[in-house]
């Protein structure tokens, strides 16, 4: 069956190929053979392999408070947090469908990791108990759906997470319930929805960053349990080809805690984005997003959210540009991430 009637298949795959990843819902929905491709990841592959794919930011973000009721009854408390994703080339927000949680809030602290096309939310905070959980959600940005994923062997806070090529999401270090830091490292397959434990860091690492670069997932600064606060200069990175780790010390240049604020310079070595300049000073999360990075915080202390768009490529003075954000997607950011659909 063509997949344009009249068209050569080549050019019926080049149009489909164009269509935005906004507009595949509806064409999945003209027919078999469309749903089938579009939802193949042979599709996607092509997709990325042609240039016509986009990177996404994904972030989890406050949501402004309600006005006050006209009578003066306090109104009902919204979700705290939300889901919206920003697309830098055509610079705009829009709203992900709420997670298949418990009054679909979504966890406080929680960790966003990219899959390919898919989004995964992995552990945090209850946001009415303030209990650490264990959930995994994965949505699916092809069929715009989510599914509950098989829940994290043990619940964590405020660990390192990051995606490996094969697929698989990572999560090590951070703390327990008993507020202990941990150097345990699990993997989670998503097609299969499966844990496997991993082997350990050398030492406890809590309040550090995960970042991918390669094929290694680094594991940045931290602390460990007696340690409280006082963040370390080194890095472990594990290898994914040996499922070895290795010790990198001075990894980490920066007193400051590494969460959401790790990138990679172009001499290749660990920078930290919140000390890039600019107006942001306090409460700084970074995206990076190919050749410009999503930067967000305050100018200071309670002061209001700011987003800007900063092109530090390679040979150029680096250059920050205001994101204009609708009041209602316009919230602290409390963790993000890139998503290339």
């Amino acid at each position: 069956m063509e997949l344009i009637p009249g068209l050569p298949e080549e050019l019926g795959l080049e149009c489909l190929t164009r269509l935005p990843y906004t507009a595949h819902p509806t064409a999945a929905g003209v027919c078999q053979n469309w749903k089938l491709l579009l939802q193949s990841p042979q599709f996607y592959r092509h997709r990325s392999l042609s240039g016509k794919t986009h990177k996404l930011a994904v972030l989890v973000h406050s949501l402004p408070a309600p006005p006050p009721a006209p009578d003066g009854a306090k109104p009902p408390a919204p979700p705290p947090y939300a889901l919206a994703v920003f697309s830098p080339s055509a610079g705009t927000f829009t709203r992900l469908d709420a997670v298949p949680a418990k009054g679909g809030l979504i966890p406080l602290f929680c960790r966003l990791v990219s899959v390919g096309r898919k989004l995964v939310v992995v552990g945090g905070w209850d946001p009415e108990t303030w209990d650490p959980v264990s959930d995994v959600f994965v949505f699916d940005f092809v069929t715009r759906r989510w599914r509950r994923g098989r829940d994290m062997p043990s619940k964590r806070s405020f660990f390192a997470a990051g995606a490996t090529a094969d697929g698989r999401v990572l999560v090590a270090g951070g703390h327990d319930e008993g507020k202990n830091a941990l150097s345990s490292c699990w993997g989670y397959d998503v097609e299969r929805d499966e844990w496997a434990e991993l082997a350990r860091m050398s030492e406890e690492r809590d309040e550090c960053e995960g970042i991918v670069v390669g094929n290694e997932f680094w594991v940045v600064s931290g602390y460990g349990t007696e340690r409280q606060g006082r963040f370390e200069a080194s890095a472990e990175v594990y290898e994914a080809g040996t499922g070895r780790w290795r010790r990198v010390e001075g990894a980490w240049g920066s007193s400051r805690c590494p969460r959401g604020c790790v990138g990679v310079g172009s001499d290749g070595k660990l920078v930290c984005l919140a000390e890039l300049g600019g107006e942001v000073r306090v409460g700084g999360y970074v995206v990076e997003l190919g050749e410009s990075t999503l930067f967000t915080g305050s100018a200071s202390q309670g002061g209001p959210p700011l987003f800007y768009l900063v092109d530090r490529r390679e040979g150029q003075n680096v250059k920050w540009t205001r994101v204009d954000v609708p009041k209602e997607f316009g919230g602290f950011v409390q963790s993000g991430c890139c998503l290339e659909i």
